[in-house]
């Protein structure tokens, strides 16, 4: 998601994320704000490769990136444990 006055391509890209990988997910180098499926990544792959991109932008600029997606099931807080999360309506 584009943060005010910002492109999130240009900060991933300034941050050096454009072909990250992890696992068997990453970071299109086309389109740098394209979390790519090589067809083996897990859904904690995309997980964990978003949240590396976001410690990244927030390192280099200052800014906290927000996910455009709306993620419902379980996710990986920092410090490692799974909670809930989505659709509570």
């Amino acid at each position: 998601k584009n943060p005010p006055g910002h492109s999130a391509w240009k900060l991933i890209d300034r941050a050096g994320c454009r072909g990250l990988r992890v696992g068997g997910a990453h970071m299109s180098e086309k389109h740098c704000n394209f979390l790519i499926n090589d067809g083996e990544a897990s859904a904690a792959d995309i997980e964990d490769l978003g949240e590396e991109v976001r410690r990244r932008v927030l390192a280099d600029s200052g800014i906290e990136l927000q996910w455009e997606v709306r993620r419902i099931g379980l996710r990986r807080q920092s410090g490692g444990e799974m909670v809930s999360e989505g659709d509570e309506t």
